[in-house]
Order: structure tokens, then C-alpha cells, then sequence
């Protein structure tokens, strides 16, 4: 049992094309292995193509490197946080995706030092914990974070006009932002509110459109506000 987590590497360390193969195919699978595990888990959030390549590219690039420089643990780590910090100086990522790179190079790295076994075993762990976390829905917020634009005639006066709504279906609310449009005969109110996922959004704008006369109500989520804004 315990030859399966041995170095695959020969006694002199060398590097040779059967360790070679060995290194890229296993880090392949493992990568793949990692990228459908993403897939099942960001299936609702939506997913780009190029980043799925990323993560089944990123362990054998990593491993065929760290096995290129040879067995040294110093320089294989230096390197290793080279490659994440790609992400990190390319383009801002959702945390959960940034964990997925380290993930993913941290197999990378165990392949590259030639410790396949520990490098399966760290993937079916981590595997594990990921499907428990996404499937038990631990730490899921309660309330979404999202901005809310109102439209009201210029002779509506707004001072708590709307407060008793807002307080039904949210647990938090402000009000960020008031503006003139139209020529000043109308005027937008934009909040910042944490709707409660309990709520029902279609009752809350409808309660909104019966106080301020009918007229434009948005209701969207923090992450598509610059939309809000838009003339």
C-alpha cells in the first residue's frame, strides 16, 4: 500500500520519459478530474470556457516544470506561487475560482515532485469536501445583495413613502443615490437592499408600482448595477 505514495522518481532522480508520461498523464486526468468537478458545482452561476481549459491545462504545466527543475522542493514552491499569481494579475476572479487555481496547481505540484498517489489522494479529499460544502449549502447567505431603482413622478414626495415595503421584504436598506430625469418631471431612487430569499420579488415590485404610480421599478443584483445607472 505504501509504494503507491513513493516517488515515482529513480533512486539518482533523474528524469526520464517514462516518468515523464507518467507525470503528464496523471496531471491531465487529475486536471480534467478538476475541471468537471467545476462544472457540476458553478452549473448555476455559469461558467466560461476559457477558464475550464485553464484549470485541465494548469497541473501538468505545472508538473512537467517543477519535474524539469528537478526534485527541489524550495524552487518547485517559488514557482508554483508564480504560476497563481497568473490569476491573480490578469483579470479579478470570484474567490471560489481563485481557490480552483490553487487546487489545481497544488496537484500540479505533487505530480511534479512525483508523488501521483498523494496527489489522487489530495484530489479525492479535497473533491469530497467541495461536494459537501456545495450540496449542504453551507454558509449560503440568506438575504441577496441588490440594487433597487424607483421611478416616481417630480410632485410624489418620497420621504418614507416607501419604508414600510422595504422593511417587509428586506432585512437592510439605504438609499444611495436620488436623481431628476425626463427634464426634472420625473425622479429615480436607487437603494442598496439585502432582499430576503424568502421573499417573494414579484409581491415586493408590485407593492412598489402601487405607491409610486405605476411607473419603472428595477430590482437587480449588486454585480449588474452599473446597468442600473444607465440612462
Amino acid at each position: 500500500m505504501e509504494k503507491l505514495f513513493e516517488s515515482i522518481y529513480p533512486v539518482d532522480g533523474g528524469l526520464t520519459p517514462s516518468v515523464f508520461i507518467s507525470i503528464v498523464a496523471a496531471s491531465l486526468i487529475i486536471g480534467f478530474a478538476i475541471s468537471m468537478l467545476y462544472l457540476i458545482t458553478n452549473r448555476k452561476e455559469g461558467y466560461s470556457q476559457s477558464y475550464v481549459w485553464t484549470i485541465i491545462m494548469l497541473p501538468p504545466i505545472v508538473a512537467i516544470v517543477i519535474a524539469a527543475i528537478g526534485n527541489n522542493i524550495a524552487s518547485s514552491l517559488s514557482l508554483a506561487g508564480a504560476f497563481t499569481l497568473v490569476r491573480f494579475r490578469s483579470a479579478p476572479g470570484d474567490p471560489k475560482q481563485i481557490a480552483y487555481v490553487f487546487y489545481a496547481t497544488a496537484t500540479g505540484l505533487i505530480c511534479g515532485l512525483g508523488y501521483i498517489g498523494f496527489s489522487i489522494l489530495f484530489l479525492l479529499i479535497m473533491a469530497v469536501v467541495i461536494c459537501i460544502l456545495y450540496y449542504t449549502k453551507f454558509a449560503a447567505a440568506t438575504t441577496s445583495s441588490m440594487t433597487l431603482k424607483i421611478t416616481i413622478p417630480e410632485n410624489l414626495n418620497y420621504v418614507g413613502l416607501f419604508d414600510k415595503t422595504l422593511n417587509k421584504y428586506t432585512s437592510n436598506w439605504i438609499l444611495k443615490r436620488v436623481k431628476t430625469t425626463e427634464f426634472g418631471t420625473l425622479f429615480e431612487l436607487i437603494y442598496s437592499v439585502e432582499v430576503q430569499n424568502t421573499a417573494n420579488q414579484k409581491e415586493f415590485i408590485d407593492e412598489l408600482r402601487t405607491l409610486n404610480g405605476n411607473l419603472n421599478v428595477v430590482l437587480v443584483l449588486y454585480k449588474y448595477d452599473d446597468k442600473v445607472y444607465a440612462n
